[in-house]
């Protein structure tokens, strides 16, 4: 234990401090105002979450979880309307797991990236796919730690924006997706609606409205289009979704 927070003490530098600090629920509770108390909760609660994500998908299968779409219809339907070309620079983001991607290939897109938290959804992602997984650039992070080393023209995320509970971590996945995207480029973002679930996996998220979505990210991009839609479940239940796409305001 001593050797794991040494290391977490090391990798937190106190320039990160206040804003990881931010992205601790009320629900925790640190003892005393030390520094090193405050680094290990964060350092516990990342590594909770990650090791959240690692457990589902190592213990369903692709149709064992409430997410699974064997064809992504509105986001292929947005991409079309969107224009984006087969050549664009492509990034789905919490996609680890999803058929996005195979569609794209199979459409002929040819510079896709996937992104998530889960090593295993990746793993998964690429044993189906097969030699197509090369034609993929992986990335596995936490989007809140995201540091892209390029920028995109599309940015595709279906059901990881409303997992980010906090301002903070609102924020800092809109600082990092402004900076990711091209001038003129496309943001899709698919998240519970407002009479969608409170729940999901077993953990919180937050619910929007068309307003309350353009609210939060007119700052950086400009809405085109939202809209409502239904997600049928292998359970058979409902879940209630809203879509809204975006254009990159200026550079």
């Amino acid at each position: 234990m001593a050797s794991r927070f040494r290391a977490v003490t090391e990798l937190s530098a106190a320039s990160r401090l206040t804003h990881y600090s931010l992205l601790i629920p009320p629900s925790i509770k640190i003892v005393g105002n030390n520094n090193s108390n405050r680094i290990f909760a964060i350092y516990i609660l990342k590594m909770d979450k990650k090791t959240h994500w690692e457990k589902v998908y190592s213990t369903k299968q692709l149709n064992e979880v409430s997410w699974y779409q064997p064809n992504p219809s509105v986001s292929l339907t947005f991409i079309q309307e969107l224009g984006i070309p087969r050549q664009a620079s492509v990034i789905d983001i919490g996609g680890g797991d999803s058929l996005l991607a195979d569609h794209l290939l199979a459409a002929g897109f040819t510079d896709i990236t996937v992104l998530d938290i889960s090593e295993a959804a990746i793993e998964r992602a690429k044993k189906r796919l097969g030699a197509n997984a090369s034609k993929i650039k992986w990335v596995v992070t936490d989007i809140t730690e995201f540091r892209p080393e390029r920028t995109y023209d599309f940015w595709h995320d279906r059901a990881t924006f409303h997992f980010l509970t906090t301002d903070n971590e609102v924020q800092t996945y809109l600082s990092i997706s402004q900076k990711a995207i091209n001038p003129g480029g496309k943001l899709l973002i698919g998240t519970f609606a407002e009479n969608g679930p409170e729940k999901c996996s077993g953990l919180p998220v937050k619910q929007y409205s068309e307003e309350s979505m353009s609210a939060t990210i007119r700052r950086w991009f400009e809405k085109i289009k939202c809209i409502h839609t239904d997600h049928i479940t292998p359970f058979n239940t409902i879940q209630h979704f809203l879509f809204c796409s975006f254009k990159k305001s200026f550079a």
